[in-house]
């Protein structure tokens, strides 16, 4: 018989721990998630390519964060949505490091592509989570409390990266930021996966 890898468990963690954990990580991915897509304009009048080039990119950048939330979806289908976002926000660790060496207008158009695969699923792959793991009863509560995390972190890494950039006049430091978030937010996830692998030993 197929394993159905979004069957519900009740984790080992309290529901409260669980939620906490989940808005936490929310806020820091999205103070990294938000650092090209707050600055990619700017960033690109930075290097004298102009306003059209990075308003041109930002687009390539979102189409590609739409393509990213159907193919997450998928892939939490397949292998469940902790390691789905696990896999995600690796990525998009990954993909912001990139902005460092890169700076071509060709390198920045396949990069931010690169970024908004990685980053455009992760946000919806918490409410797979959620209606996972957490009461069905309480779901869309917990889910606004999630958004609204997010949308602060987005806020903050915003204006932070932009304090960042007007005190160093350079984005490098923001990027680097942003990373450093992003990497706390792996372990935060990697300790709920781990959380979960125990829970289904248990229940097995």
């Amino acid at each position: 018989m197929e394993k159905n890898v979004n069957s519900t468990l009740k984790l080992s963690i309290s529901n409260k721990q669980t939620q906490i954990l989940l808005m936490f990580a929310g806020v820091l991915c999205c103070v990294a998630m938000s650092v090209p897509q707050v600055h990619i304009v700017p960033l690109c009048i930075d290097y004298g390519y102009g306003l059209t080039i990075g308003t041109e990119i930002l687009s390539f950048m979102l189409f590609a964060a739409v393509i990213s939330r159907i193919l997450f979806g998928f892939l939490s289908d397949k292998i469940g949505p902790i390691q789905t976002l696990i896999l995600g926000s690796s990525l998009q660790a990954l993909s912001l490091s990139m902005f460092l060496p890169f700076n071509s207008q060709l390198s920045l158009y396949i990069v931010a592509i690169f970024f908004g695969l990685s980053q455009g699923g992760i946000v919806p792959i918490y409410t797979v989570i959620i209606s996972k793991f957490l009461p069905t009863n309480e779901v869309a509560e917990r889910v606004g409390l999630l958004i609204f995390a997010t949308i602060i972190g987005m806020s903050v890494g915003g204006w932070l990266s932009g304090e960042i950039f007007d005190y160093t006049n350079s984005y490098k430091l923001a990027f680097l930021n942003g990373i450093f978030w992003n990497i706390i937010n792996v372990s935060i996830m990697i300790y709920l996966y781990l959380v979960y692998k125990n829970s289904k030993r248990i229940n097995d």
